[in-house]
């Protein structure tokens, strides 16, 4: 199948640094993959909201281009006031600090992605649960497999919103610092100072038994460090 590149509509274009910008959809899924926290932005009436949100994401869902999900309390103002309006969902991993010989020309390394589109409360209740164990395998890939069904009243207490991933763009810096030739010849050092995300060893809770999982201990390991199992 062929996926349709990104920033197909004029909210989504780069314009400011287009040169960093990314046309290839499967770019954007292996950041969706690799991130583990987005930023959502509403608009709850009298003054915009933009917060840190724990998401998943279906390539196959109902929505055009795939399904974006996140979750939260059918309380939440935030979440109530999305359905049926446009919100912009964000996500940015930094993968370096780039130290350059100016100020002015000191940057980061990053991927960053941004979704617009019209988002829709979730209903049915079989797309709600796997929204939920989707969200779940995105933290822990296997997860949701290995727990307890949601009881009818913590899917009561929970609403799921779904944002299309058609219209969106993405960004990307990948390299060292780009400084003016003057700078570079004065012998000042510059570089870039990587960063990746590290998985310490599970701990395992007071009240737990047994060993650690295997679907942890695989986490932790994809996560930049080979975790031992832990009784």
């Amino acid at each position: 199948m062929t996926l349709a590149p990104l920033s197909p509509t004029a909210r989504t274009t780069v314009n400011r640094g287009r040169n960093r910008a990314v046309e290839d959809r499967t770019a954007l899924h292996a950041l969706l993959d690799d991130a583990l926290v987005a930023h959502l932005g509403v608009d709850v009436g009298d003054h915009p909201v933009v917060l840190p949100v724990a998401f998943a994401v279906d390539l196959d869902g109902p929505d055009e281009g795939g399904t974006l999900y996140v979750h939260g309390s059918v309380a939440a103002r935030w979440l109530n006031r999305s359905g049926a309006t446009t919100v912009c969902v964000t996500v940015t991993e930094v993968d370096g600090l780039v130290a350059a010989r100016s100020a002015f020309h000191h940057s980061m390394n990053y991927r960053s992605a941004v979704i617009v589109g019209v988002a829709r409360i979730v209903t049915d209740a079989d797309e709600k649960a796997h929204a939920l164990a989707l969200t779940v395998d995105h933290m822990v890939p296997g997860r949701s497999a290995t727990l307890r069904p949601s009881t009818r009243k913590e899917l009561a207490a929970t609403s799921v919103l779904a944002v299309p991933l058609h219209d969106a763009s993405l960004k990307v810096r990948a390299e060292g610092p780009v400084d003016d030739v003057e700078d570079v010849e004065a012998g000042t050092w510059g570089g870039v100072i990587p960063i990746r995300r590290v998985a310490d060893t599970p701990v395992t809770g007071d009240d737990a038994s047994g060993p650690v999982p295997a679907d942890v201990v695989s986490r932790a390991a994809r996560l930049g460090r080979v975790a031992r199992a832990m009784a």
